[in-house]
């Protein structure tokens, strides 16, 4: 904006420029405006963001919070690079999968995006991102598609990482960074995480404003187990003997184990010294398993989703009493020990030694040391000969980051047919590269796409996380 003088409206007028009048120091003047480019469109899908979006020519338009069906008003935002993303100003016409979102920070909040879509066409959504890639990316389509794992929708997350900000002369600020990313959303209350964390924000709020040094506290992880609650506060400067008391404080009247963490993940510590009935575990009652964790540790965030997961996975590996297993990317070792359960043998590999550590202590807690065994591996950058150090191998499951495996991919696409595992589930939280991989192992190895589906396990998010099956042709 720029204020004209009252002698430039008229050259403004011609120019098509809009402008307001204000009264500024008993002075009337015009306040120039930018020209806000207005347009109606047509939504036709939905991107992998959970934004509606439409191609026009060669323009693809991006609009977040338009749903696929509907015709919008929209209009460019203020200080936009591109005029392919737009501000939503007004639905014309609501698809009739629009529900009204529960929480009152929808739209604001960076933590959720599909709120406003019907459930069951989440899922369709999710479904088709992974169809899609698979078919764009791979050239694939799975013979056959698993049926949609769903769990609960609301209430489900038990870990997670809080942003926290102070605002000069408002207080501090608790909750997921917005939709820009620039700022923190002043969250209340939250609709996906447990309803005991919901609950905990208001006083968290109203304790991190009492602290020494609440202008260099800039998150705060949460971790809820099958019976303790963990918050990590991540601090900049060290906490005085008052802060420590005020923690402490809040400990004992909420029931919350407060852990600090002045440097990296670990640094984290216990503020109080823990009793062992006091670790954090969640349980697979299915497999008589019980896992403990440290609260930087990751585990799945979903643990009544993670319960079917494991499940699924197993039951689709289908891994038999003489067979030998290579659990990939295991972790706390989630599926190794479950899988331990069944096969002859199971070979755990990651890149932590301390998720390894704990890996261990759980398989001799449940006296599977004999049919387990766990190595320390960087599985992004493996050989054929590390493959062949392990032993023949019946059947692989692998659940890997974000990044995928493609060095793994690459070796099983480069064995020769008397070495090849039977199957391989692959479990992903990122569908271009569950495709990318599976376009390895399909046209550079011998192996057929049998199954894939998406698991709903992050409701209202654009988080897919999916399943795929692979056999030998």
């Amino acid at each position: 904006m720029s204020v004209l003088r009252p002698g430039c409206v008229a050259f403004a007028q011609a120019r098509g420029w809009r402008f307001r009048f204000y009264n500024i120091r008993g002075k009337k003047r015009a306040i120039k405006e930018r020209r806000r480019d207005m347009m109606e469109l047509d939504i036709q899908a939905l991107d992998m963001q959970g934004r509606g979006f439409v191609k026009l020519g060669a323009c693809t338009h991006i609009v977040a919070g338009a749903l696929p069906g509907e015709r919008v008003r929209v209009d460019k935002p203020y200080g936009a690079r591109s005029h392919q993303v737009w501000e939503l100003q007004a639905i014309l016409r609501a698809s009739s999968q629009r529900v009204q979102p529960p929480c009152p920070h929808f739209g604001t909040c960076g933590g959720c995006v599909m709120q406003h879509l019907e459930p069951a066409a989440q899922v369709a959504v999710k479904q088709r991102f992974l169809e899609d890639s698979l078919q764009r990316i791979a050239g694939l389509v799975p013979e056959r598609v698993l049926a949609t794992m769903h769990g609960p929708y609301w209430g489900y997350r038990h870990r997670g990482r809080l942003s926290v900000y102070q605002v000069p002369g408002y207080g501090v600020r608790i909750g997921f960074r917005e939709h820009n990313g620039t700022h923190v959303a002043d969250l209340r209350q939250c609709r996906v995480v447990a309803p005991v964390l919901s609950a905990l924000l208001e006083p968290l709020r109203l304790l991190i404003e009492r602290l020494s040094i609440a202008h260099r506290i800039p998150k705060i992880e949460f971790a809820l187990g099958d019976t303790t609650c963990v918050l990590v506060l991540r601090h900049l400067l060290p906490l005085n003997e008052s802060d420590k008391e005020q923690l402490r404080a809040f400990g004992q009247t909420y029931r919350v184990q407060w852990w600090t963490q002045p440097g990296g993940p670990d640094s984290a510590s216990p503020l109080e010294p823990v009793r062992e009935a006091q670790n954090l575990a969640y349980a697979l009652p299915e497999f008589d398993l019980r896992f403990e964790y440290r609260p930087t540790d990751f585990t799945q965030v979903n643990p009544g989703s993670n319960r079917k997961l494991v499940v699924q996975a197993l039951g689709l590996l289908a891994p038999g009493p003489d067979e030998h297993v290579l659990d990939l990317f295991c972790g706390l070792g989630n599926f190794t020990l479950p899988l331990a359960r069944q096969a002859a043998s199971v070979v755990g590999v990651e890149g932590s030694p301390a998720l390894l550590e704990r890996a261990g202590a759980a398989a001799r807690a449940h006296h599977l040391q004999d049919r387990v065994r766990f190595a320390a591996r960087n599985l992004f950058q493996v050989d054929e000969d590390w493959w062949r150090s392990l032993g023949p191998i019946d059947k692989v499951l692998m659940d890997p980051p974000r990044e995928g495996a493609r060095a793994v991919s690459e070796i099983l696409a480069s064995l020769p047919e008397k070495e090849r595992p039977r199957r391989i589930v692959y479990v992903s939280c990122e569908p271009r590269t569950l495709a990318r991989d599976a376009a390895i192992l399909a046209h550079r190895g011998a192996y057929r796409l049998r199954a894939a589906g998406v698991l709903n396990l992050f409701p209202h998010t654009a988080h897919v996380e999916s399943m795929a099956v692979f056999e030998p042709v």
